[in-house]
């Protein structure tokens, strides 16, 4: 870890993610995820945890219309089955309609040909952020044939460069995860490293996190914070909480639970105290 990379009390970044924090257990955001059949119930209750109110919505003919009653929403792309395939199409359609802010997850992208081909179409229609492991976002900018499955082969340095480019692109945040996660809006780039390693070893470890950020994202809605700090505020708000969680628990198993526990109990002064954030420009 970069020295750089020190606890930090008067970042920006910490301070819009106590603000938001507070709203979304204020005011839960609706959060609409279309997601893998391996993650929806830990990622129903991840939201729930933070505070938001979670729905997964991934019929055709109601996933559309829903996009536009959510305050943010998810595209996962772990599990595409016809039926999702279809109903992300729409859903992405709808958030683009109706406003909505939406994170598109293309997992395992890259050698997997149908998943490629849908997350190349769902980044056209600019979803707000994109949110990836480094293999996965230099394979939706078209530069690399992607990790080994869900697991990236490639560090999120590796992948600075496509992130800027896809940002610049589409107008969207991109969120590399990673051990120090990488997010860019093309123009600022904020490194966070906090977390644990047992989010690996979880299943929807990374998933759940792509419905953090759409919940901040609606959160932030009308508050002046920008769709860059809603996404590190979720990054923030997770990682701190995934620390917490393995200094509680004594493996995989405990730590999943953990996490719910430490998500719920996440309280202001522990972000203050445990943020490790770099700022810079491009």
């Amino acid at each position: 870890m970069s020295d750089r990379l020190r606890p930090s009390s008067d970042s920006t970044v910490v301070s819009e993610a106590v603000t938001l924090l507070e709203r979304v257990r204020a005011t839960p955001p609706l959060t609409h995820c279309i997601t893998n059949a391996v993650v929806t119930g830990f990622t129903a209750n991840v939201l729930l945890a933070t505070g938001a109110a979670p729905a997964m919505v991934d019929i055709v003919g109601e996933s559309g219309m829903f996009a536009g009653i959510a305050s943010g929403m998810l595209v996962n792309l772990g599990t595409p089955t016809p039926e999702q395939r279809a109903a992300s199409r729409e859903a992405a359609e709808g958030a683009s309609t109706a406003g909505t802010p939406w994170v598109l997850d293309p997992v395992a992208i890259g050698a997997l040909p149908v998943r490629t081909a849908l997350a190349q179409e769902l980044v056209a229609l600019r979803p707000t952020a994109v949110r990836g492991n480094a293999s996965e976002i230099l394979a939706l900018a078209g530069l690399s044939g992607g990790g080994r499955g869900v697991d990236a082969t490639d560090s999120t340095d590796d992948a600075a460069e496509a992130a800027a480019a896809l940002a610049d692109r589409y107008g969207s945040v991109v969120a590399v995860s990673g051990p120090v996660d990488l997010l860019t809006d093309g123009e600022r780039v904020i490194r966070i490293a906090n977390g644990d390693p047992q989010l690996t070893l979880v299943t929807g470890g990374g998933c759940a996190l792509g419905a953090v950020m759409a919940a901040f994202l609606g959160a932030a809605r009308a508050t002046g914070i920008s769709a860059l700090g809603a996404v590190a505020a979720a990054t923030l708000v997770y990682t701190i909480a995934a620390e917490r969680a393995a200094a509680a628990s004594g493996g995989p198993g405990s730590f999943a639970v953990a996490l719910l526990d430490a998500l719920a109990g996440l309280q202001p002064e522990h972000l203050v105290a445990a943020a490790r954030i770099e700022e810079s420009s491009r």
